[in-house]
């Protein structure tokens, strides 16, 4: 099977390792990244270059086409591509619209009696402005569009909404900005594989935003996850599905923009059940570096299948063992961050029984080096994003999982190297927060 993968991040890389399983698979990425290199061929066009991808998807006529980012998905690639007849894992331009717009996706959310928190949406700035002074906090100021997940800001007083305000007049995705009712509780990710009408769950994920232990600092796109998570029990997954995921797919349905792919909800669960913080419109990262590890199966036919309206005739299974992933990131981020640093024991990490680690924002260079009077030419590692690598343990305890994870973390090594030293932690012994059996 030849299967185009659009992106080039740590997501796409354990998406392309899981499809790669399969013998039978071909892959080709675009971009592309040094590590996608070595599972296929890559191509260095952009995820924003519609025209460009759809010329190479002609071209290659690919039995399936992935596509990882929101960017492209937003900007039609799907249909792009479904125009020339080909099939496609991810939603139309209007359907994905669900994660491109926050105001869309908060207006959608009410029509169809999904839970969510109160909102008030304002296009101008100043109105923003005039009205957090009068609101009850701690407040939620988001951006209306694509941000990269750093376009959230949670704000316990008037002066940090003020200055919240300050940094998304900056921000080209905050043409619209949502004021929201802050939501306590425990954050869950749950992802559900649709095809428009069948709709298969995932195991449960909990993602760590904030840039630093306990949950301090600016959001960023993801400083690790783990999976499953414990505070999600068969009786809430179950309540999750009937309260919100296929009332959502059969809104989307009704509202003429089927959705097929991979529908994400950013759920907070409190005392009073799940109430949804947002919706996403393909698989989340790093998440899915958490995910791809347990997935037991075929992930090309099952991909396929949500393309094609068969997943109704898939069963999927996954591995019973917990996995953690820590996410490593460059000094700085996700403010400006330095780039080119070397990255070593990436092989010793590499070789260690039940870790994987996933490339996110890494390049590889020739570097010459000389030993006993001869020179040689070895591939160096580089960092070269802002989250460098996803570094993931298995193992058959939460606890296990983290060990190995963090093991693996502490083999490699860079200039300014971060990362949380927490993730799962709030997992451990956590039950649910309510009785739901």
């Amino acid at each position: 099977m030849r299967i185009l993968l659009i992106g080039s991040g740590g997501r796409e890389h354990a998406l392309a390792w899981q499809l790669r399983k399969n013998p039978k698979v071909t892959l080709l990425s675009a971009p592309g990244s040094t590590a996608l290199s070595e599972l296929g061929e890559t191509k260095p066009i952009a995820v924003d270059d519609i025209e460009g991808l759809t010329a190479l998807a002609r071209e290659m006529r690919p039995d399936l086409t992935v596509i990882g980012p929101e960017l492209p998905l937003v900007l039609g690639l799907a249909d792009s591509l479904r125009s020339q007849g080909l099939a496609v894992f991810g939603p139309s331009s209007e359907a994905a619209k669900i994660e491109g717009s926050k105001v869309f996706a908060k207006d959608f959310m009410i029509r169809h009696n999904l839970p969510t928190a109160n909102y008030a949406v304002f296009y101008d700035p100043a109105e923003a402005k005039n009205y957090i002074k009068d609101a009850s906090y701690p407040i939620v100021l988001k951006a209306d569009g694509l941000a990269s997940g750093k376009g959230v800001f949670i704000c316990g007083n008037l002066e940090k909404a003020r200055a919240a305000l300050a940094e998304l007049a900056k921000m080209e995705a905050a043409s619209r900005i949502i004021v929201e009712e802050y939501l306590a509780g425990e954050e869950l990710s749950f992802f559900v594989l649709t095809d428009g009408q069948t709709l298969i769950p995932l195991p449960s994920t909990q993602d760590h935003k904030a840039i630093f232990d306990n949950d301090r600092g600016p959001n960023t796109g993801g400083m690790g996850a783990y999976s499953p998570a414990p505070l999600c029990t068969p009786k809430l997954e179950k309540i999750i599905m009937e309260t919100i995921m296929e009332p959502a797919v059969a809104g989307l349905a009704a509202e003429g923009t089927p959705f097929q792919g991979l529908l994400y909800a950013g759920l907070m669960i409190s005392l009073s059940g799940p109430k949804l913080l947002e919706f996403n419109a393909r698989f989340g990262d790093p998440e899915t570096q958490a995910l791809m590890p347990l997935f037991k199966g075929d992930l090309a036919k099952t991909l396929l299948a949500a393309a094609n309206g068969t997943l109704h005739e898939i069963d999927l299974s996954w591995d019973k063992r917990s996995a953690v992933c820590v996410v490593m990131s460059s000094k700085g981020y996700p403010g400006p961050y330095a780039t080119g640093e070397t990255i070593t024991g990436l092989e010793e990490a590499k070789a260690m029984d039940d870790v994987v680690v996933f490339e996110a924002g890494v390049t590889k260079l020739p570097r010459k080096v000389s030993q006993g009077g001869k020179d040689s030419w070895v591939e160096t590692s580089l960092t070269s994003g802002g989250r460098v690598l996803g570094v993931t343990g298995c193992g058959n305890s939460l606890n296990q999982a983290i060990d190995k994870a963090y093991k693996a973390v502490s083999a490699i090594h860079f200039e300014g190297a971060h990362y949380r030293s927490d993730i799962g932690a709030k997992a451990i012994n956590q039950g649910p927060l309510y009785d739901l059996e």
